[in-house]
């Protein structure tokens, strides 16, 4: 950072260079902004921030963000609770969101298996993912996990969870993401029409 800075302007522009996809210069003209706007601004800011890690928590039954107990999907009864579409993080829950192409709802992960990273089945929420198929059974379960070789481990991880099991005497079909996901991509990142359309032509696995 710019130690020409004062020591306010440029402790505010390394937190703010902390940020995912803000450099350094870009941290600097948001620190330069904010201090440009009026002294209301900067407090509500502040509060903001204060308040999103206060007030903003996981569901309990999907693990999407909360701000009580329930998310709004799970919280909604237009949602169709025979589809669950079971995604790695919150930003691909909301890349699927604004497809427009899902009426169903979540579950989410928080992760994907990568031993290389250290991360295992513990270390997600497949067991709640496990309650709660068994207390609830869907007629689809939709794994949409990314297309990269975590995501790919992660699918076939719980597709062996759910492969022949019958919940209350029902049998569950289990689905994968299908074509117009490059391999390799993060959801977050498609564009609406590619992400509905891969949406629309799932396929069942593990047949």
């Amino acid at each position: 950072m710019d130690a020409n800075l004062p020591i306010a302007l440029e402790r505010l522009a390394r937190l703010l260079g902390r940020l995912p996809g803000v450099g350094e210069r870009s941290a600097q003209r948001l620190a330069l902004h904010v201090l440009g706007q009026e002294p209301d601004y900067a407090r509500t800011l502040g509060d903001a921030l204060q308040t999103v890690h206060e007030a903003v928590g996981f569901c309990r039954q999907c693990h999407h963000l909360a701000e009580g107990e329930l998310c709004r999907i799970c919280q909604s009864p237009l949602r169709d609770r025979g589809v669950l579409c079971v995604v790695e993080d919150v930003p691909d829950l909301l890349a699927i969101e604004r497809s427009g192409e899902f009426r169903g709802v979540y579950h989410v992960l928080r992760g994907a298996l990568s031993p290389l990273k250290g991360i295992g089945p513990r270390d997600l929420t497949l067991d709640d993912l496990l309650a709660r198929v068994e207390a609830a059974p869907p007629q689809e379960v939709i794994l949409a996990t990314s297309i990269s070789v975590e995501g790919e481990a992660t699918a076939s991880y719980v597709l062996g969870l759910l492969r022949g099991k019958r919940f209350s005497g029902q049998a569950i079909v289990v689905t994968r993401i299908a074509s117009g996901v490059p391999q390799g991509s993060d959801l977050e990142y498609l564009d609406q029409a590619t992400l509905g359309r891969a949406l629309r032509s799932r396929l069942p696995i593990g047949r």
